[in-house]
């Protein structure tokens, strides 16, 4: 029997534990908390035939010493690929990647391939690993996958029929050298693709668009900015394709800038694919937001409250900022060696007072004062009850103010994930402005 060794016991783990069992490996599941220690796995991994490592996991001494030992390395996805790919019938890929707009985007594809009669799923780094999901071998159509630069490090085969890079800007700086590193392996979405696949690429990136030549699929462009060489693009209120005038912008039920270029991307698939476009209008007309996304989830007076829990990263904060001038901002998180400045120019212009929390309070504290926020302004709460607390304790709810959760960063440090980060601040938020919480 052929023995594979997973590396990570989390939700990419376990799905490729499921799926290496399904075709008959004896897997060895590897997790310095969860399962056998990285040790006792260095004692065995001559033994291995395949190692499976979860996008999470660093390169830790287990990970150098498979690649020395020639064992192949690669990551769930490329596992779940290739599984696929073996079978008679199998669905076609749609992959999606970018700093920002990832899960509205995957989300939104799906949920429009839906509504036109599809059969289609999505997975990856959006709640359901993409291996758990092939092992239950549904019958599909179309499998859209949100995918992270660490899922995309190891993939070799992984060829999407369409794949897409939403947008690059900084980010993972605490796993990638430089930003240069994190912007190429997003590329590897593209890197099997042959001449009758899909490639589409945001012309306002310029990251995206200097990296293009290395695209070998066909090559559909989207702006926000203009027309010249694009297949869509948005002009006197309307989203248009080859010069006909297909989506009313105003009518658009996903509101900003942002939105409405995750719906360039949406419609590019669409027309690729062959929806109709009154199907496609329908949905876009009548789609909800997501929760975590500037979920606008309260008002309390003349307060709203909006959880940005998915803010992850500086420039998905800075967009939600500028959308609501003059809020009241809570910020904070894992402490990604980030530049800041770009986040400081942005809560500078925009926001009326900031509760840091996490562990890069101390840090962005000292950034937003040398970059003249008044001091006054900044308040170290450290976590988000004492924020949410604070905010209940100076502010009117009969006056007009916007609360606004976008911690900029990832909420490992204090929290699972963004999800259960977002839920802790709805409820909090619940807690102390509904249920007339004074202390």
């Amino acid at each position: 029997m052929s023995k594979a060794l997973v590396f990570g016991a989390g939700v990419s783990g376990l799905g490729a534990k499921k799926l290496l069992e399904k075709n008959g490996y004896k897997v060895i599941l590897v997790d310095d908390k969860k399962a056998m220690s990285s040790e006792e796995a260095l004692k065995i991994l001559p033994e291995i035939e395949l190692f499976i490592k979860s996008p999470g996991v660093p390169y830790t001494e287990l990970v150098k010493k498979a690649f020395e030992l020639n064992i192949p390395v690669i990551d769930e996805v490329e596992l779940a690929y290739r599984y696929i790919k073996k079978k008679i019938k199998n669905p076609k890929i749609i992959a999606v990647t970018g700093t920002n707009g990832k899960t509205t985007t995957t989300t939104k594809i799906k949920e429009l391939i839906q509504y036109c009669g599809y059969k289609c799923e999505f997975a990856g780094n959006i709640g359901r690993s993409f291996a758990d999901l092939v092992a239950e071998d549904i019958d599909l159509d179309y499998i859209v996958l949100e995918l992270s630069s660490y899922q995309l490090e190891n993939v070799k085969e992984f060829r999407p029929d369409i794949a897409m890079v939403i947008n690059l800007a900084p980010d993972h700086l605490d796993r990638y050298e430089k930003s240069e590193d994190y912007y190429d392996t997003k590329f590897k979405i593209a890197a099997k693709q042959k001449a009758n696949d899909y490639f589409i690429a945001n012309m306002n990136c310029h990251e995206s668009s200097k990296r293009l030549e290395k695209v070998k699929s066909a090559i559909w462009k989207i702006s926000l900015e203009g027309k010249e060489g694009c297949d869509l693009y948005p002009e006197d209120g309307w989203v248009v394709y080859k010069n006909r005038n297909i989506i009313s912008v105003e009518k658009l039920s996903l509101k900003g800038r942002h939105n409405l270029e995750n719906v360039l991307f949406i419609g590019a698939v669409a027309e690729i694919i062959g929806l109709k476009e009154e199907k496609l209008r329908d949905f876009l007309y009548n789609t909800k937001t997501l929760e975590h996304r500037m979920e606008r989830f309260l008002e309390v007076g003349n307060s709203l409250f909006i959880n940005d829990s998915k803010g992850t990263n500086i420039e998905s904060s800075k967009m939600a900022i500028e959308a609501y001038h003059g809020c009241i901002l809570i910020c904070g998180g894992v402490d990604k060696k980030l530049d800041l400045k770009p986040l400081v120019s942005a809560i500078k212009s925009h926001v009326s007072r900031v509760y840091l929390i996490g562990e890069l309070s101390d840090k962005l504290e000292q950034e937003l004062i040398q970059g003249g926020y008044p001091e006054s302004k900044i308040i170290k709460s450290n976590n988000l009850e004492n924020s949410v607390r604070l905010i209940q304790k100076t502010i009117d709810v009969n006056e007009k103010n916007n609360i606004l959760l976008s911690p900029a960063t990832a909420s490992f440090d204090q929290f699972k994930n963004f999800e259960v980060r977002g839920k802790t601040f709805k409820e909090l938020v619940k807690k102390y402005f509904t249920a007339g919480e004074k202390s």
